[in-house]
């Protein structure tokens, strides 16, 4: 079983530079590959970016793509988004989720283990 709990959203704007972070109980931690994914109200959620667990695969939805980077800290059982350059689309519910999938998935059925959310809003 693994908890999940993010924490770093707020409200910032257009090109400003947010930290999301998630830290994770469970000693799988370090052999899960985990997520971020976004929801904003009337969408569905949307993936952001994976890492896998050695921390030397990532990959990013094409909105963010250089603009977003995704890490971890197997040590700490911790997992950030960095978000440069922020626009207002950017604005949604970002969730941390945790997958037991042999590959880097973008789709939210591959991901077991979801946290509660933190809200990111960007003003223009």
């Amino acid at each position: 079983q693994v908890s999940l709990l993010e924490s770093g959203g707020g409200l910032v704007q257009t090109g400003d530079s947010l930290r999301l972070s998630c830290v994770a109980t469970g000693s799988a931690f370090s052999r899960l590959n985990m997520g971020w994914f976004r929801t904003a109200p009337g969408l569905e959620a949307a993936f952001v970016a994976g890492i896998n667990p050695n921390a030397d695969r990532t990959t990013y939805a094409d909105s963010v793509k250089d603009r977003f980077t995704i890490s971890r800290d197997n040590a700490k059982n911790m997992v950030f988004l960095q978000m440069d350059s922020v626009k207002p689309e950017d604005t949604a519910v970002y969730f941390c989720a945790a997958s037991n999938s042999a590959i880097i998935s973008r789709g939210v059925e591959a991901y077991e283990w979801w946290g509660q959310g933190t809200q990111v809003t960007v003003s223009s």
